[in-house]
């Protein structure tokens, strides 16, 4: 009976707060938690989609910026588009070698292997793999990237050795890296000239690598790579290291690309398979006050080619949300949203969701009679939220303490009375200290609530009047967006 009052009194409670929802998709295994309570002084809520690696997502938004004509919002700020490709890709590499026996210690900061180049490259330039190919007699069918170390390969990315063999568990070096990158990209450089990066040379490249290394500064890929004093001192970049670097090269490849670089193939594909579509939102996406499912609609500003059908522009896209992160102290946030499909009329095309993601081109500064027009709205909204989900916290502190501290004297009295006093002084102690931690989590709770009020106004306050110093994360109608697949 006591355990099934406790559990009543949770549920009730979690109900009232509307604060975590579970819902599970059986054919991904994935999980959805939402929570919808106010940044606090002590943490920051957040929805999750926790699937190990996203399939198709992409982090958007971040802190609005002021649009002007030198700077692009996004790409200036945390490489956040090439962090998200990142670590999907890095946590797909960990699984896949997990589960296929291959390794259980897989460290992101260890030296590349060849490979995981290959790897991230057949994923980065969505190259196929041809029905045929020259096999490699130290690639056996079960090795965990035998597709993808063939689809590079065959594409004419990377090559094997004379001697048959592509040795696929041999480190990498990164002026090896830089060789790899410098074939697929055309970019103005020195060929001969010692390199340097951040006005450092750039130490282990070979005089045979000067003119790659230097080809691939100049195209500034590097700079999206974490730990550049590593680049610059390392013989080996790091896994992470070249996931970033080959991220980079996606979200960059329209501008650096070789068009002769890549072999096509027996597959019949174009020499390279990024797709790029850009569109405009018409729909608000915020940190702030989207939730995992919501759906959004954008329109396309150039035709586009999905799947051999055009698309003209004015084009429909459509996405939803699948993870937010609601921002607070020091925390912009952050949405990742997949896109599903694109249609014009009674044509529709589903946006492949292996690598389907989106890039903000532009975070503009949305306009003040929009702003006036929703911020009264939206803070008066929070601070209800505020209010209402700090006082049903207050209540279930309250009643879940009153209902242990009666269960605790009870058991005070009846474990005396049954001569065991020693007990019963235990259970009376176990008592007060539930008052005191009841006590200081009541305050902790209006404490933390009158920050999250105060917070809620003056973030929109600051929205209103200045913008780009704004912590809340939000994409606005009209600005652009880039999917890339």
């Amino acid at each position: 009976m006591k355990v099934m009052k406790k559990l009543f009194a949770t549920t009730l409670a979690m109900c009232a707060l509307s604060s975590v929802v579970f819902a599970a998709d059986c054919d991904n295994k994935l999980v959805k938690k939402q929570a919808y309570a106010h940044p606090t002084l002590f943490k920051t809520q957040s929805q999750v989609l926790t699937d190990g690696y996203a399939k198709s997502s992409y982090v958007t938004g971040g802190k609005i910026l002021k649009a002007d004509k030198k700077s692009r919002a996004v790409a200036n700020k945390d490489n956040v588009y090439v962090k998200s490709w990142a670590k999907e890709q890095t946590n797909l590499m960990r699984d896949l070698q997990i589960k296929a026996g291959y390794t259980n210690d897989f460290n992101p900061n260890a030296p590349t292997l060849r490979s995981e180049v290959a790897f991230l490259f057949a994923h980065g330039l969505n190259l196929k793999t041809p029905a045929t190919y020259k096999a490699y007699s130290d690639i056996s069918n079960s090795y965990w990237d035998k597709d993808e170390i063939y689809a590079a390969l065959e594409h004419g990315v990377m090559i094997g050795y004379p001697s048959g063999v592509f040795k696929p568990d041999q480190p990498i070096t990164k002026a090896e890296v830089f060789a790899v990158i410098a074939q697929l990209i055309k970019v103005n450089h020195s060929a001969s000239a010692t390199p340097q990066y951040k006005n450092q040379a750039v130490q282990y490249i070979p005089k045979w690598a000067y003119s790659a290394t230097n080809e691939v500064i100049a195209s500034n890929l590097l700079d999206y790579v974490p730990n550049s004093k590593e680049v610059i001192e390392n013989e080996y970049l790091s896994k992470e290291q070249v996931t970033y670097l080959v991220g980079a090269l996606r979200d960059n490849w329209d501008s650096l690309k070789d068009g002769s670089a890549i072999k096509n193939t027996s597959v019949g594909t174009e020499s390279c398979c990024i797709t790029t579509v850009k569109a405009k939102l018409l729909d608000r996406l915020s940190a702030k006050h989207s939730n995992i499912g919501d759906w959004f609609t954008a329109k396309t500003t150039e035709s586009v080619v999905v799947d051999g059908v055009t698309f003209p522009e004015g084009s429909i896209v459509r996405g939803e949300v699948i993870a937010v992160q609601r921002p607070g102290v020091k925390e912009p946030g952050f949405i990742k949203v997949e896109f599903k499909y694109i249609k014009n009329g009674d044509v529709k095309k589903d946006i492949p969701n292996k690598i389907a993601s989106a890039k903000v081109e532009d975070l503009k500064n949305p306009n003040i009679l929009a702003r006036l027009l929703g911020a009264p709205l939206s803070a008066s909204g929070r601070v209800v939220g505020v209010v209402g989900r700090s006082g049903a916290e207050i209540a279930n502190i309250t009643g879940n303490g009153l209902e242990k501290v009666g269960d605790e004297l009870s058991n005070t009295l009846v474990e005396t009375f049954t001569l065991h006093p020693g007990r019963g002084m235990a259970s009376f102690g176990q008592s007060v200290a539930t008052v005191f931690k009841g006590t200081f989590d009541i305050v902790k709770t209006c404490v933390s609530g009158t920050f999250g009020i105060i917070y809620e106004v003056g973030d929109e306050l600051v929205y209103v009047f200045v913008p780009s110093l704004s912590n809340s994360s939000s994409l606005n109608p009209n600005e652009e967006i880039t999917i890339i697949f």
